[in-house]
């Protein structure tokens, strides 16, 4: 039997939110840097991008993700409280899970020697921090002091052991132990303080807030020993730091859209060496929210999710950025630009990125308006979008510019746009029928007695398929700007979700809400494959190959499924859990390799090995 392979994962960007700022962590001796999104914690290395791996066992939005001291295990926590600690390589057996606190988890550290995890976040009554044995859960010690939700926390990594905390009630609380119980409080911030860092030799640690100030203290003894300078410093406020690893220097990050790398003296005042400026189009996604210092690499990412990477030793060397996805992908199309085959992804919160295989991310598309996008088809140099108005926009596409262009009303909500390949023409579905389009014009609006869910039109602009929230698929002929109709299919048991013919035109194939998929000839119109009844939920889009032989169905049950034309459907070649929370969009590159994105956000390029 066939076989499919993962060859490359595009992965999403980490989940930010405005107003606050995020933690990143990394593995020093990998170069390995994680972060979240929705339910995934995504692993990526940093000196190749394209090598991602995804954990997505937790069943809350995760928020925080740590590698322990000797890089062999990972906690990760989310919204609900709980923190799971997992082998990080081969099958990442689960160590243990336990309920830490009863709100969402902001930060947790592991103690230098691995044995012990504090960790902070929202709780009910006053537990906002607590500190646990790793391998038991038991408490080590009374954390008191906060009256807040506490936002970071830090473990001092050399002995004698100390924690720190900060949070939204402005205080910055220090404990000594174990067992931890409280020594002394500070309240020298004036909001909320984001976050709060050890230096690596355990002599200092910082804390950096939303009143635009860096405080720097003494690492055994907890006192105030400097601060960053004003004159020098943000014009934002400070969402996260991190230190150097020979902790003599500290990078910060701020909502002001700059990063500043600054000098830390003995005695623990600072002195500003770099005010480092990413590259982007100067909006509010610019403002930058996370980073992180792993050996030369510096590591910061911005309110858009664009993760940009500085060399710590040459911060004149102009930085790389990759991006991707924040929210689920709805939709997938390829086409081919300059010679070269390009995927465009669209997520619904109206960013398309261009991809390209080997490469990857190759840049979001400049569009004017940034409405949400429900619907997107490609045809050569243009890209045809509607979101949840009842618009649609032909826009031309020059690399990664939009061109201008005004929208066609047409009276509904579409619901599916198709275009045929040779004729440009296109044809949108709305709920009481279906609209006609040549170039920027409506040339007819057929009313429909009943109610299509989606529509197909042949490459040649001859024939359309409708299909009907009833199961049934309506055939017509096409002349000029009339519909007749020609047929009726029955055969489908659930709602159309995915009409898609064939590129040589000769067949079309059909999917359901009812997890089915049948291809059908085109001539006689009678069933070409049959059974192809292998997802265990609604089907939600569907690809052909560029050779006519194979389909791919791609489903809510998170996987992606490929026939083989001449072979019986029991053939199939089986892609599970491609995409955590379902699949919405399959589009193949060449005859065997297959490109698939999905609710987490991500795109995956899957070879194809035929036997």
């Amino acid at each position: 039997m066939a076989m499919a392979h993962l060859a490359e994962t595009y992965a999403c960007v980490p989940a930010t939110e405005r107003g606050r700022g995020i933690l990143i962590s990394g593995d020093p001796r990998s170069d390995t840097i994680a972060y979240c999104n929705g339910r995934s914690v995504i692993f990526r290395q940093l000196g190749a991008p394209l090598e991602a791996s995804i954990y997505g066992e937790h069943a809350y939005q995760a928020t925080v993700a740590r590698f322990s001291p000797n890089g062999e295990w990972v906690a990760t926590a989310d919204v609900s409280g709980v923190i799971r600690i997992w082998g990080r390589y081969g099958d990442r057996a689960l160590k243990n899970e336990f309920r830490v606190l009863s709100g969402r988890i902001d930060d947790l550290q592991w103690s230098p020697d691995g044995l012990r995890i504090v960790a902070c976040g929202d709780g009910k009554g006053k537990s906002f921090v607590r500190a646990f044995m790793w391998d038991s859960g038991t408490n080590v010690g009374e954390f008191d002091g906060h009256s807040r939700r506490v936002l970071s926390c830090a473990f001092k990594p050399t002995r004698p052991f100390r924690i720190v905390t900060c949070g939204e009630d402005f205080l910055v609380n220090f404990y000594e132990g174990p067992p931890f119980k409280f020594k002394l409080s500070h309240r020298e911030h004036s909001n909320f303080v984001n976050c709060v860092r050890f230096s690596p030799d355990g002599s200092k640690f910082i804390t950096v807030s939303s009143d635009k100030k860096g405080l720097i203290y003494d690492g055994k003894t907890g006192e105030k020993i400097g601060e960053l300078p004003m004159e020098d410093g943000h014009k934002g406020s400070i969402y996260a730091g991190s230190w150097s690893p020979d902790s003599k220097q500290v990078l910060t990050v701020s909502a002001d859209k700059t990063a500043k790398v600054w000098e830390i003296m003995e005695d623990g005042c600072g002195k500003l060496r770099r005010t480092l400026e990413c590259p982007g189009s100067g909006g509010v996604d610019d403002m930058l929210v996370g980073c992180l210092w792993q050996n030369d690499y510096l590591v910061i990412v911005s309110l858009g999710g664009t993760i940009t990477i500085f060399s710590a030793s040459d911060l004149e060397k102009s930085p790389v950025s990759f991006s991707g996805h924040m929210k689920s992908i709805t939709s997938l199309v390829c086409l081919l630009q300059g010679g070269q085959k390009v995927f465009l992804s669209s997520s619904y919160d109206g960013i398309i990125t261009r991809w390209i295989q080997g490469t990857g991310y190759v840049g979001k598309l400049v569009r004017k308006g940034s409405s949400q996008i429900k619907c997107l088809a490609a045809i050569g140099e243009e890209i045809i979008t509607s979101g949840f108005d009842n618009k649609v926009w032909r826009v031309p596409l020059n690399d990664d510019q939009c061109g201008d262009t005004e929208p066609i009303d047409v009276g509904s909500q579409p619901r599916g746009i198709a275009v045929a390949v040779q004729t440009e023409l296109a044809l949108v579905s709305i709920d009481s029928g279906v609209v006609m389009l040549q170039g920027l014009k409506v040339i007819s609006e057929t009313k429909l007695e009943y109610a299509v869910t989606t529509s197909a039109i042949s490459p040649d602009g001859t024939e359309a398929v409708v299909g009907a929230e009833d199961g049934k698929l309506h055939i017509y002929s096409i002349s000029g700007d009339t519909l007749t109709e020609e047929a009726v299919l029955e055969k489908h048991r659930g709602t159309i979700t995915a009409i898609c013919y064939s590129p040589d035109a000769s067949m079309f194939a059909s999917a359901d809400s009812n997890r089915e998929a049948v291809v059908w000839d085109r001539e006689s119109r009678e069933v070409k494959l049959k059974n192809m009844l292998y997802h265990t939920a609604r089907i939600n889009c569907l690809a052909w190959s560029p050779d006519n032989q194979l389909v791919a169905t791609g489903s809510l049950d998170t996987s992606v499924i490929v026939y083989e034309l001449d072979k019986p459907a029991s053939n199939r070649i089986t892609i599970k859990g491609a995409h955590l929370g379902g699949v919405y969009g399959v589009a193949f590159g060449d005859e065997n390799s297959l490109v698939s994105a999905g609710e987490d956000a991500c795109v995956r390029v899957w070879k194809i090995e035929p036997q």
